[in-house]
């Protein structure tokens, strides 16, 4: 477990007042979009990696899936916990070193939740999650777009060109307003890196598709979507 990671002090703050952001409000459109996609079942177990206050493992119980919510930030995890449905469980926990071992029919990690924080350790999150997946499981996971990012920088962005991360100065409120100021540190990529990352760790692609939060399409790669929804399989040698 990694301690003092930059992002908990942010989640400290926010708390709920996460969930007024606009790009957590279409929560159950992607939810129906994955559960089509990944042909999920009543019965079955996923592991959401990154899963903040937890609104995509709530919707997902309420299907009757059974989830596993796994968040760096404790605060997340308690308020995740206080609403959970049957069906539904959070422990925190990194995603750079999940302890999972072919435990799961299906993972997610949606809205950067577990991938795309973490610089050039993004290869150990879709090491764990393919770990985390039975043979043949599938999973989705998104991640910002390179081509987007770099056509929309603004002037409170840093991108650093050599590693792909871009680091934005910013502020963040609780539920009474309160600002503090931020440092928020995301990876973007291209729909070819994603190829390469997943064939390193045994997960074959299905599909990339451009999205945007909330709107989630069956859209092909192109500029103008902030960022990319991965659909993968694990090979059943793996």
């Amino acid at each position: 477990m990694t301690e003092g990671h930059w992002f908990e002090p942010l989640a400290e703050h926010m708390g709920d007042a996460y969930l007024r952001y606009s790009f957590t409000k279409g929560t159950e459109n992607e939810v129906a979009f994955i559960v089509e996609r990944l042909g999920l079942k009543a019965g079955e177990r996923v592991l959401d990696v990154g899963c903040g206050p937890g609104r995509h493992a709530h919707a997902l119980a309420a299907r009757g899936i059974e989830v596993v919510g796994v968040d760096i930030s404790q605060r997340f995890v308690d308020i995740a916990n206080a609403n959970a449905p049957a069906g539904a469980t959070f422990v925190r926990g990194d995603a750079r070193a999940l302890p999972y071992d072919e435990e799961f029919d299906a993972v997610i990690s949606l809205c950067q939740g577990g991938f795309g924080l973490v610089g050039d350790e993004d290869g150990a999150v879709l090491a764990g999650i393919a770990r985390a997946l039975k043979a043949s499981g599938r999973g989705a996971f998104s991640a910002f777009s390179a081509y987007f990012l770099l056509q929309h920088l603004e002037s409170t962005d840093t991108f650093d060109a050599a590693s792909g991360v871009n680091t934005e100065i910013t502020e963040v409120r609780d539920s009474d307003g309160v600002p503090i100021p931020a440092q928020l540190h995301t990876s973007v990529f291209t729909p070819r890196e994603l190829r390469l990352l997943c064939a390193s760790v045994g997960l074959a692609v299905d599909a990339i598709w451009s999205v945007t939060p909330g709107a989630y399409r069956s859209d092909p790669p192109d500029l103008t979507h902030p960022e990319w929804l991965t659909i993968v399989r694990k090979h059943a040698s793996h």
